[in-house]
């Protein structure tokens, strides 16, 4: 039996052992749970770590790596998820496609050796369908669309819709615009032309566009072109409204995306969250969560944790076993269920729906 079957069979049992509400566990339980963003394909390519083998918190506990593998994801009650390829911007382009190709072929693979639990999906009808049969429905991603740059035909290599999302630049500049870390050069700070093109390409191709990590200047120089009638995402970022900082949104960026349909996923570092290098509290979570509730409403926030993308979690849930620890939070601070609900999943199923159906 599944660890997830124990607990939805048991609820109180896991409510005690979480020191959580029996309503909040019930809750989590009843809730599509999605997160935007997991980075922990990067750790399989570097240092070969088995996704499909449980871990423990590692040798950092879990800080930076080890908060994420298929099994604690089952157990945690994550019912789907992006899984994100990262691209590695030191190679030529021509290197960086061909990469991807192996990469995408990678992960897809690991997925197929999971088929009880694991589906890969490209749509809402089809993450339905895996948790109907009681899988987790994972998408696939890209960070850095520097994977896919040598030029616009090279979107093409992406087959049968299944990139969902490309964060159009990652840590560094490229090809197709600026970042928004302070390794930028450069007087022009937002999208190239081949940049614009690149948008407009995605956007036929129904991929979303995902503004985690670009500079300002991109994030409006991207929305200048984008189809209108087309959602679009900051999968993984914190907000300025809470606590300035380069990697953040400030009201601004906020509102653009709730006008457009989007959602934004509240990222779990928190050096980005609240300034603490090595941890910090999931309350600073829910607080950046708050403030994107205020600006825009309850339907324009999700969850993009960045699990083992190199971050350091709240110290109060260091790994996705811990999740309903957020939502016991929520309902602590006065949220109503139903926002909560859609914060945990039900506005990222809702965008996803909107452009892929």
């Amino acid at each position: 039996m599944h660890a997830l079957d124990v607990h939805l069979k048991d609820p109180a049992t896991r409510a005690r052992e979480l020191g959580v509400s029996r309503e909040a566990v019930d809750l989590f339980l009843d809730s599509d749970v999605f997160d935007f963003h997991i980075d922990s394909f990067i750790w399989h390519r570097i240092f070969g770590y088995d996704l499909t083998e449980r871990h423990g918190p590692g040798l950092l506990n879990a800080r930076f790596y080890s908060q994420v593998d298929f099994p604690r994801i089952r157990e945690g009650g994550i019912t789907g998820a992006c899984w994100v390829i990262t691209t590695n911007p030191a190679k030529v382009a021509s290197e960086r496609a061909s990469v991807f190709v192996e990469n995408l072929r990678e992960l897809r693979s690991i997925f197929a050796r999971v088929p009880d639990d694991f589906a890969v999906v490209r749509n809402a009808r089809e993450y339905r369908a895996a948790r109907a049969a009681g899988k987790h429905g994972a998408f696939i991603g890209i960070q850095g669309g520097n994977a896919l740059d040598k030029d616009l035909d090279s979107l093409d290599l992406i087959p049968d819709d299944m990139i969902l999302r490309i964060t159009l630049v990652h840590l560094s500049s490229s090809k197709i615009g600026v970042t928004s870390s302070p390794l930028a050069r450069g007087k022009h700070r937002g999208l190239s032309q081949f940049g614009k093109d690149y948008v407009k390409r995605l956007n036929e191709k129904k991929v979303f566009i995902d503004l985690a990590h670009i500079s300002r200047e991109g994030f409006f120089d991207a929305l200048e072109v984008h189809d209108k009638s087309q959602p679009v995402l900051a999968t993984h970022t914190g907000v300025s409204g809470v606590f300035p900082h380069w990697r953040n949104l400030d009201d601004d960026q906020i509102r653009a995306i709730a006008d457009l349909g989007g959602t934004i996923g509240v990222i779990f570092h928190g050096q980005f969250l609240d300034g603490h290098n090595f941890g910090g509290s999931m309350e600073a979570i829910v607080r950046h969560m708050e403030h994107i509730i205020k600006i825009a409403g309850d339907d324009f926030v999700s969850l993009g944790s960045d699990w083992d993308g190199a971050i350091s979690t709240p110290r109060d849930m260091p790994t996705c076993l811990e999740l309903p620890k957020l939502a016991d939070l929520m309902l602590q601070r006065g949220w109503k269920p139903e926002s909560v609900k859609k914060a945990l999943g039900g506005n990222a199923l809702r965008v996803i729906e909107a452009l892929r159906g």
